[in-house]
């Protein structure tokens, strides 16, 4: 059942609400890993991580210069949203926009330039991640006050 559902999402499934605090929470997200690109942890995880490379490479925010794998790349960027941790949050307390966002855009930088993606499908992408963590987290016995909609 969990993986039908996660399977039969599509943009259809939308409010406005919901495209709405989708975009609020990836400007969020970016803004807040933006800033902890300044931050000593993840000048650590970048300097630690240019030991990695590969033809297929991915954007580290903050640096114009430096690319990485999109798994290394997912990783520091997510390090930097996370060394802030003023993301947006929920109860037990995750943070779902910082794990998803760096893996979606990533990933989605690896496309060759033929088969880009448009920014619905990376919209869409980001409401999948996002949905299978509300349902995973659904599965934990710490969350069994949480409502049961997302």
């Amino acid at each position: 059942n969990f993986a039908n559902v996660i399977h039969g999402l599509n943009a259809n499934h939308w409010t406005d609400q919901v495209i709405q605090r989708s975009k609020r929470m990836i400007l969020d997200t970016l803004g807040v890993g933006l800033l902890g690109t300044s931050t000593e942890v993840c000048h650590k995880v970048t300097e630690y991580s240019k030991i990695y490379s590969s033809d297929i490479s991915s954007t580290i925010w903050g640096h114009l210069d430096f690319r990485l794998p999109p798994l290394y790349a997912a990783f520091v960027n997510g390090v930097a949203v996370h060394s802030m941790d003023f993301d947006d949050t929920w109860h037990p307390a995750t943070h779902p926009s910082g794990a998803v966002l760096p893996a979606v855009i990533a990933l989605s930088e690896a496309f060759p330039q033929k088969k880009k993606i448009s920014g619905l499908d990376l919209l869409l992408a980001f409401n999948v991640g996002i949905e299978v963590q509300g349902r995973l987290l659904r599965f934990s016995s710490e969350a069994r006050n949480i409502p049961k909609r997302y």
